[in-house]
């Protein structure tokens, strides 16, 4: 019933710039934080930033002062610009989301199809 929808990810240099997008969509009644996870090859998934719906916002080392999330509220879409991209960056990126779909009902996690993001020369 509810569904993820990424965006842009693809191959980039060391250096360079991406932006992912992920739009929710379906029987949303609402959305608390939504946020980014990663897998690379031969690892486990990790978070890589989360955001509240009030703003508040969460990074791995890793990518603090490279990466930021935000998000639109009235779009239900959660964004990731990550600059500076280094190899180890390389994964498939998994949006998530913690989704209401009625006021009665406890939120259930939400997972996109995931995008994969290629850092090489």
């Amino acid at each position: 019933q509810v569904q993820l929808v990424e965006s842009g990810g693809g191959l980039v240099q060391p250096g360079g710039s991406l932006r992912l997008s992920c739009a929710a969509s379906g029987s949303i009644f609402s959305i608390n934080a939504m946020g980014w996870y990663r897998q690379a090859p031969g690892k486990e998934r990790e978070l890589v930033a989360v955001i509240t719906s009030g703003g508040s916002t969460n990074y791995a080392d890793s990518v603090k002062g490279r990466f930021t999330i935000s998000r639109d509220n009235a779009k239900n879409t959660v964004y990731l610009q990550m600059n500076s991209l280094k190899p180890e960056d390389t994964a498939v990126y998994y949006c998530n989301a913690d989704v209401s779909v009625s006021v009665r009902v406890r939120a259930h996690y939400y997972w996109g199809q995931g995008t994969q993001v290629t850092v090489s020369s």
